[in-house]
């Protein structure tokens, strides 16, 4: 859907109730704000970026209510949010205007892979860092990546291998595939049939299914992939694409006695719209956040509720993940340089609520994992059960394909 563009006066509005300054921390950190610049998908993909916007103001704040940076003299984060409007072109103006207008000492961000490889692609071009926080795409750090672009989350290669070993064991050899038509459903299903078939002899694709994005026709598709009568169903639809999906799907029968292998649709932003629909033992990645007890974890989802009187989402999880990286990049560095940052970043460790992540100096890819479990129902809404954390580093491409990829 089109999104349109705010001026650059314009923070995403109504998304938190939050504050984007430094109100209530100014007599903590102290002197000239080191200003980040962020671009995400606020207007179009609300359900993800709203709650990863809010959880990163919250670490934000509590980081300068801490004492600031204090290898910088205990300068404060200042976050700028802008909407990237959810395309290549739009967001490179916003990368733009971030730069030379509210001159932050780096970007982040983006959460469609289209519009996460165009700002990589901005940012070698101008030489600055880009931290890209949601895109999946494999590109990003691998054919398309270079030396300025560095990613968070677990790419496409890294989900689809652990839905990969965790489907193996039951046998099922005949396919069919439903992915979103651009680069990130292509991807993944790139990625599946290449895993799927170095794991399950036999393994064979009986039918695939690549509607547009936000224009999923829940009928049709269903229609065709039950007319290839295969045994297993790899899904990549999100959003409201997967909403429409699963109703149409359940009404029809389509997941009885088939096995589904899901990406994504374990995370709250996806699980809660679908409510008493939700189909119960797909296998899937998600966040079980209301499970995890990890004392740290649990201390985030408490103050998470308290501010914004709300539950956290994969994105909520996302963001507070993104600025501990963050504080951490800037106390190795001590500098706000960007070759000092590069050099900071390749390899950091950065001690998470989510766990130890490190980004691996190599793709710039780090190893912040995922939950892998099972839908299962829990009263009227959706949950995951058998789950369990997958350490990110188990799962990274092999340094060989990395090597005969990258060009920078």
């Amino acid at each position: 859907m089109p999104v349109s563009l705010p001026s650059r006066r314009t923070v995403v509005a109504g998304l938190a109730a939050a504050p984007l300054a430094l109100s209530g921390t100014a007599g903590r950190a102290q002197g000239a704000p080191i200003r980040i610049g962020e671009l995400n998908s606020y207007g179009r993909m609300a359900a993800f970026a709203g709650p990863y916007r809010n959880a990163m103001m919250l670490a934000q704040d509590e980081i300068n209510q801490a004492g600031g940076i204090k290898a910088l003299g205990g300068r404060p984060l200042e976050i700028i949010f802008r909407d990237d409007g959810s395309t290549p072109g739009d967001a490179v103006r916003v990368a733009e205007e971030l730069l030379t207008r509210e001159n932050v000492v780096f970007l982040c961000g983006t959460f469609l892979s289209n519009v996460g490889l165009a700002v990589a692609d901005f940012a070698n071009q101008r030489k600055v860092l880009f931290l890209a926080t949601e895109p999946l795409t494999d590109a990003l750090t691998m054919g398309s990546g270079n030396r300025y672009t560095f990613r968070v989350r677990p790419n496409t290669y890294m989900q689809t291998k652990m839905l990969v070993e965790a489907v193996k064991a039951r046998g099922v050899k005949r396919w069919a595939i439903v992915a979103p038509n651009y680069e990130y459903g292509q991807s993944a299903a790139a990625n599946f049939k290449r895993l799927m078939a170095a794991a399950v002899p036999g393994f064979e694709v009986v039918g695939e299914q690549f509607p547009a994005l936000g224009k999923v026709d829940a009928g049709a598709t269903v229609g065709a992939l039950a007319q290839a009568k295969p045994d297993g169903l790899f899904n990549v639809l999100f959003g409201a694409d997967l909403t429409a999906f699963v109703r149409e799907g359940n009404t029809r029968g389509l997941f009885e006695k088939r096995t589904v292998a899901s990406l994504l649709t374990g995370e709250p932003e996806y699980m809660i719209p679908l409510g008493d629909e939700t189909p119960e033992g797909w296998v899937t990645t998600g966040y079980p956040w209301e499970q995890i007890e990890a004392p740290r974890h649990k201390a985030f989802v408490a103050a998470y509720r308290a501010r914004f009187k709300d539950t956290p989402r994969l994105g909520s999880l996302l963001g507070y993940v993104v600025v501990q990286m963050i504080r951490d990049l800037l106390e190795t560095a001590k500098s706000t340089d960007t070759e000092a940052l590069i050099a900071a970043l390749e390899g950091l460790q950065s001690d998470t609520i989510a766990g130890p992540v490190t980004m691996r100096a190599l793709d710039h890819q780090s190893t912040l994992g995922a939950w892998v479990g099972e839908t299962a129902l829990d009263g009227r809404k959706g949950t995951m059960v058998k789950y369990t954390y997958e350490d990110g580093a188990k799962y990274l491409h092999p340094e060989a394909e990395v090597k005969a990829a990258r060009r920078g």
